[in-house]
């Protein structure tokens, strides 16, 4: 097979535009609600980020002509690699808005930078968890429900996904109704445009007109400079600020999003993967994942705080008859744009609102993909895992909130909140850790309908010991923000103060232990009912 087919144009042209829309709304981000300045997105996030783009789409198109070599064939499709959608918000949201809350709560010289550390250090832990369970991921996979993997990827995409972007659609409705619309049509209606032309750019391209007809372009008014930082950015290694940002205390408060949306990105590459051997092409699973988080580690070690992932779709790229070249193509051109600052032009031309609906689509499409892949005698495990990152996304629009009125989140506002049936001190425990509580709520529930009582007290012991650390449930108020409490790590380091709680999440440890004693006497105290017969 050769590295270059007729397929390989159009499938470029759909892969960058669907990576330029990820960089349109994370440049955007960045910007406007991190608050980073134009020196660190151009001069160190992008090109941290067109390494990472380099390392994956180059190996995985080598790969793809080496399968073709060893099966004889020129039908290879290389797998599909970029950006992790959900990662990418996951560290905006969870990770680096609440660092950059907390510096500020603090009355630290450099906030821009400390939240930047934060994500430096989520993408380098996270890269490293992909590694290693690149080594047995298959057997983490056998012991997790499907369910309850697929409703925790579902819950991000349902709320910071879809909900966000929902809400921004609805502010600008004029544009933002159309381009629903349109985005409907082509993914859900699975029609194409006359003329052969990629959707991603018909969609664009009407947005981008919707915007510049209504005001919302350009970004940043008659006044913006767009090619003000168009030059050359040569990627550089950040190691010194990843090595400061390892011991700056990031690592231990936010292991309760780093580990669970890493080894989420290890099992949705894999499903990728496998995705790929059902349209034929039987990739090996072990490389594949070793360097997709070697791609992750080397985006953190330039400065990209975004992990990366093998994607869906490599069976709609196949259709298009890409094979090796369009992964090439598209790792240069994704390179050229951010080495070059000419995401500033792009921002500048293309507002966030002509993209949204796009990523709004792919949030519908994994929290649809929960339900497609299970059983469906297993949907309510799905329905309940949805609710902890529901209840997370709604509780920092509530900060949000309350942070841009000009109030404070302190007690006695979450108490005054609990008199008028409000109850955030809820919502806030049970943020925290969010995507703990949705995998072992979920996977809870289908052990309560395949009636296997002692995995489900497994899991409940799972969530009581996570509570007993402080890794979920367990917040402490900013006063801007809520963030992850861990006394137990104080106790430990010398720094606990009598009269601190040192168990602050003790209540719902007690109550996941109980919940477990319940399993554990379920069987003797319980007999199957008939589907029927009223409970």
């Amino acid at each position: 097979m050769k590295w270059f087919s007729r397929g390989d144009g159009e499938g470029f042209v759909v892969a960058f535009v669907n990576n330029l829309v990820q960089l349109l709304i994370l440049a955007p981000l960045c910007s406007g609600v991190l608050g980073f300045s134009p020196e660190l997105i151009y001069g160190r996030i992008l090109p941290g980020v067109a390494i990472s783009f380099l390392v994956g789409n180059i190996f995985y198109a080598w790969q793809a002509v080496q399968l073709a070599k060893r099966e004889g064939r020129t039908d290879v499709t290389a797998l599909p690699y970029g950006i992790s959608t959900p990662g990418l918000f996951a560290h905006v949201f969870l990770v680096m808005l609440p660092a950059k809350q907390l510096a500020l709560a603090q009355g630290m010289a450099d906030p821009e930078r400390f939240a930047w550390h934060a994500g430096l250090v989520a993408c380098f832990i996270g890269g490293l968890i992909e590694f290693g369970c690149a080594f047995f991921a298959e057997k983490i996979r056998k012991h997790t429900p499907p369910a309850a993997m697929l409703a925790t990827l579902a819950g991000v995409g349902l709320g910071f996904l879809g909900l966000s972007f929902l809400f921004q659609a609805f502010a600008a409705p004029v544009i933002g109704l159309v381009m629903l619309v349109l985005v409907f049509l082509v993914f859900f209606g699975r029609v194409k445009f006359r003329g052969g032309l990629p959707s991603t750019v018909v969609l664009l391209a009407v947005g981008t007109a919707l915007a510049w007809a209504t005001g919302l372009a350009p970004v940043g008014g008659p006044g913006a400079q767009p090619l003000a930082h168009f030059r050359l950015y040569f990627p550089v290694p950040v190691l010194g600020e990843l090595w400061t940002a390892l011991f700056g205390g990031h690592i231990v408060a936010y292991l309760s999003v780093v580990i669970p949306i890493g080894l989420l990105g290890v099992l949705a590459s894999l499903q990728n993967i496998e995705s790929a051997a059902a349209a034929g092409d039987n990739y090996p699973v072990r490389p594949s994942l070793v360097i997709n988080g070697l791609g992750t580690i080397a985006a953190a070690c330039f400065g990209s705080p975004f992990p990366s992932s093998i994607y869906i779709g490599h069976p709609a790229w196949k259709k298009l008859g890409a094979r090796a070249g369009y992964s090439v193509l598209n790792g240069l051109g994704i390179t050229l744009v951010c080495l070059t600052g000419a995401m500033a032009a792009l921002t500048w031309l293309i507002p966030a609102e002509a993209g949204i609906a796009i990523i709004l689509w792919i949030g519908v499409i994994i929290a649809a993909q929960a339900f497609e892949v299970t059983e469906k005698k297993y949907y309510p495990a799905v329905v309940v895992g949805l609710l902890p990152a529901l209840a997370a996304w709604s509780m920092l629009i509530v900060k949000t909130s309350v942070g841009a009125g000009g109030a404070t989140l302190d007690a006695a506002l979450v108490s005054g909140a609990a008199r008028a049936g409000a109850y955030l001190g809820g919502g806030f425990a049970l943020e925290q850790g969010f995507l703990y509580s949705a995998m072992i709520w979920s996977a809870v529930v289908v052990c309560i309908i395949d009636r296997a009582w002692f995995r489900a007290a497994a899991w409940c012991g799972v969530g009581a010991l996570l509570a007993l650390s402080g890794l979920m449930h367990s917040y402490a108020l900013t006063g801007r923000d809520t963030v992850i409490d861990l006394p137990l790590l104080a106790w430990a380091s010398g720094t606990w103060t009598p009269g601190r709680a040192l168990f602050p999440a003790g209540g719902a440890a007690l109550g996941y232990a109980l919940a477990a004693l319940v399993f554990l006497l379920a069987k003797f105290i319980t007999v199957p009912r008939a589907e029927d017969e009223v409970a």
